[in-house]
């Protein structure tokens, strides 16, 4: 743990606040298009609807602001699936979340023509939500009750079968596959700024909330029991922690796709920096998350220049060795929650 006493996680949040707004200023300047700082700046003081201007307010603001928004939203995801599960390689994509709030958006797109957006975040939540619903039922089902082991096998088979939807329903539709393929690989690029504000309430009440729990969470990652001495009504803890992941990453998914292992791995690297005392992991693992995706982004612009990648491609390259790190480390899986 590197930062320890108040004074140092309050510098710690400051520092993130700043790298986020500098890491969202480099998305805004550097890519394809050759654009400098003064340019950037010039183009929000005295916009002339120059190419270069027109890329940086309606291409590249968009995107950084996405990116943000997105690495945020489904790092405290993250944190808070681990929390609730005791389960350290928890997060939206490893539990099929992401999975069913993509087949849900492939689905009404490809059978009824979806294109509004405030429709694509309606029904990213509710395939969120399905999901989530089948992984719980499936979990609570045994002799040994939910531990989890059996909730990551779950969401597992969850993920499996979803995407496995997805693929059979764009097999049969070639306009729908061209249509949702980059999309579907979690990307932020082409999208504007209408699809984030059509999303941005449901997340703005997730991450609020969040912080708002943040310490009845301290008392439920202590112990079923001991929470339930404390008073702590813990049923109905989880629902609305439950609540508050479905917004955030079928939020998160209808902007821009399933990007998977941020939801796991920022976690685990916010805990080792700030701790575990959720009033400061939660709003730490967002600035973490916005910076890593931003940084992401940014680098998935420059490897196959001028073609792009996808930033889902970019953070799978990153997060896969963390990811095997932390699934390595003796986790078993038998506790029961």
């Amino acid at each position: 743990m590197i930062l320890i006493n108040r004074r140092q996680k309050w510098l710690g949040l400051i520092a993130g606040v700043l790298l986020t707004a500098a890491a969202i200023c480099m998305s805004i300047v550097y890519g394809y298009t050759n654009t400098t700082w003064s340019m950037a700046i010039d183009s929000f003081i005295h916009f002339n609807g120059s190419n270069e201007h027109i890329v940086l307010q309606t291409v590249r603001l968009p995107r950084a602001l996405i990116a943000a928004t997105v690495g945020a939203s489904l790092a405290i995801a993250g944190v808070i699936m681990q929390t609730l599960t005791k389960n350290p390689l928890a997060s939206p994509d490893i539990l099929g979340i992401n999975a069913g709030a993509g087949f849900a958006i492939v689905l009404c797109v490809t059978f009824f023509g979806m294109s509004d957006l405030q429709h694509f975040s309606v029904v990213s939540i509710a395939g969120a939500a399905i999901s989530a619903f089948f992984v719980y039922v499936i979990s609570v089902n045994g002799r040994d009750g939910l531990t989890p082991m059996k909730i990551t096998l779950a969401g597992a088979a969850m993920a499996a079968l979803f995407s496995s939807l997805t693929q059979g329903i764009l097999v049969t539709n070639e306009a729908a596959f061209e249509q949702v393929l980059f999309w579907l690989a979690g990307s932020v690029a082409g999208r504007k700024m209408e699809i984030l504000t059509s999303v941005l309430p449901y997340i703005t009440i997730g991450i609020i909330l969040s912080i708002l729990f943040a310490s009845k969470m301290n008392i439920l990652a202590s112990g079923e029991d001991v929470a339930k001495g404390l008073g702590l009504k813990t049923g109905r803890l989880k629902m609305i922690m439950g609540l508050i992941v479905i917004s955030l990453a079928g939020g998160s998914v209808a902007i821009a796709g399933p990007i998977g292992f941020i939801g796991i791995v920022i976690p685990h690297i916010a805990r080792y920096c700030i701790g575990n005392d959720h009033r400061w992991l939660i709003p730490f693992s967002g600035l973490l998350g916005s910076i890593v995706l931003i940084a992401a982004d940014i680098l998935s612009r420059y490897i196959l220049m001028p073609r792009e990648i996808p930033v889902g491609v970019m953070t799978a390259i990153i997060g896969t060795p963390l990811f095997i790190y932390i699934a390595r480390k003796g986790f078993s899986g038998n506790e029961k929650i």
